[in-house]
């Protein structure tokens, strides 16, 4: 049930019971504010929740201390945790090209599978848009990779507005959006991404009237490349080095084509040296911890401001990250630790607790929207995750297909994963609950034959249902070996002098 019709019935019921001057208020599901119904029966508008959103990324979801990582420090994402609802099996569904953030974020803001949107939103109602529509005001700052005219069409007001993938993180080039919804100000920023982001945020919560309900969207650049955190961050985890993945390889076992040394693979030459990747992962969890220092200074904003109280917070990451897991760095695979992400709801009427439902964050616009009583548009692809914390349901759905360009189909239930590589004609099946790190393939173990025919053909099932037209196979698969010995690699624009340095002149192999 949809919280406008749980607030129809509510009323319904209040009318019948009581006929005095001055009818009781009540709580509609926790998140619509407080109602006085009048005896003439005229009712004041109704408060809505704000909703504050705040989106990593490249953050692994094992990268959160309050997840289970003892090794890295997350108090401010912690507090989110201990506060709101986790989502501990969430997944960005895959991309169609190498920058897996576009897709990704393009399926956050419409609730619609890659394969059934454009990369720009053309053409397609947004979150934001949706919500701008229904009273709204929306202002966002940091990252948006899916083009102007979409961002336009959805805010309202912005600041420190980045339009791109990535760059170095202090020379990020921004815009602010004028009084008359004009792009101005273009600049190189001075400042740290994350603080510039944080900055702009506070700013908006700080000057924001509260006549109407807010959507406020915070896109980090961190913990995206180049790995270059504030000294103090980055010396702080050189001095106590975080371990190495579980499932850490020297160099991927098989052939992923060009994937194979995409420009996030060649961050770090092959093989993967322990100490290379040591390395990378200490800057890697020093962005993670200076990020989280600014979602504390994000969140006590909004306590001052007067909203903590009626604000829905959100805390996502586009996806994952590879960081040495199997050999690779990069987001082009679908590897648990490349698509797993982390996906944390908190606010009124959202209780303390963690689901290992198999979501994705396509799921969070229809999430929003059936909390703030609002319909989204139909036939979204996603579903309404508050089904979950009210008890309605255990679970939305009970398999998971991932997919990255025609390399890789894969779909996963409760328990295994099945990964197709179409160009190679290979397969694997992982028993996640015995090997959550994807270490052992049993597709050719003969006792797995048919739960392996079973998860092809539930893999087909989704792809008609996504309008996923890849075939499963190919007449001449490209061979399995790899040989990236001869590799010359060439840092890109954005690596600070001090990362060329140390990973590109300075071939640690």
């Amino acid at each position: 049930m949809r919280a406008s019709e749980r607030m129809q019935m509510m009323r319904g019921l209040l009318d019948k019971l009581y006929s005095d001057a001055v009818r009781p208020i009540f709580l509609l599901g926790g998140l619509l504010g407080l109602v006085t119904i009048t005896a003439c029966g005229q009712e004041p508008p109704i408060r809505q929740p704000n909703v504050l959103f705040l989106l990593a990324d490249d953050q692994r979801a094992d990268t959160i201390h309050a997840w289970g990582n003892p090794d890295i420090e997350t108090p401010n994402i912690d507090q989110l945790v201990a506060e709101g609802y986790s989502f501990r099996s969430n997944y960005n569904m895959g991309g169609n090209s190498g920058a897996v953030c576009m897709p990704s974020r393009a399926m956050i803001h419409s609730g619609l599978a890659y394969f059934r949107i454009p990369n720009d939103l053309s053409g397609t109602k947004t979150m934001p848009e949706q919500l701008r529509e229904h009273g709204y005001t929306t202002f966002a700052t940091g990252k948006w990779h899916n083009g102007q005219e979409s961002w336009l069409r959805g805010f309202e007001k912005g600041k420190n507005i980045f339009f791109g993938g990535m760059s170095d993180h202090i020379q990020v080039p921004l815009f602010d959006l004028s009084a008359d919804g004009v792009l101005v100000n273009e600049r190189v920023g001075s400042g740290f991404s994350s603080e510039m982001f944080s900055a702009a945020a506070i700013e908006f919560l700080e000057s924001h009237e509260g006549d109407k309900p807010f959507y406020a969207y915070v896109a980090f650049t961190a913990p995206h490349d180049p790995r270059q955190p504030p000294v103090a961050f980055r010396e702080k985890y050189y001095a106590s080095r975080p371990p190495l993945p579980a499932n850490f390889l020297p160099q991927h076992p098989f052939n992923l084509g060009e994937w194979m040394t995409v420009r996030d693979e060649i961050l770090a030459p092959w093989p993967r040296t322990e100490e290379t990747i040591a390395e990378q992962l200490a800057e890697y969890y020093g962005m993670v911890t200076h990020l989280d220092e600014q979602v504390g200074k994000i969140m006590d904003a909004l306590e001052r401001s007067g909203y903590r109280d009626n604000t829905i917070v959100i805390y996502a990451a586009d996806h994952g990250l590879a960081m040495g897991s199997h050999g690779l760095l990069g987001k082009q695979n679908v590897y648990e630790h490349s698509q797993k992400s982390p996906l944390i709801f908190v606010g009124p009427g959202i209780p303390n607790g963690e689901s290992r439902s198999l979501t994705y964050l396509l799921d969070i616009f229809p999430t929003v929207a059936s909390l703030l009583g609002i319909s989204p548009p139909a036939e979204l692809d996603g579903e309404d995750l508050s089904a979950i914390w009210n008890g309605e349901t255990s679970e939305v759905r009970d398999s998971l297909f991932l997919a990255f360009t025609d390399v890789m189909r894969s779909v996963r239930d409760e328990r295994y994963k099945l990964i197709l590589y179409p160009q190679l004609g290979f397969t694997q099946l992982f028993d996640l609950g015995a090997d959550a790190d994807e270490t052992t393939n049993l597709a050719s173990n003969p006792s797995h034959e048919t739960r392996i025919e079973d998860m092809t053909a539930l893999l087909r099932e989704w792809q008609e249902r996504l309008s996923d037209s890849q075939p499963l196979t190919v007449e001449n698969p490209i061979p399995m070996d790899v040989d990236l010995s001869g590799i010359v690699r060439e840092p890109d624009p954005w690596q600070p002098a001090w990362i060329v340095e140390k990973y590109f002149e300075n071939d640690t192999r």
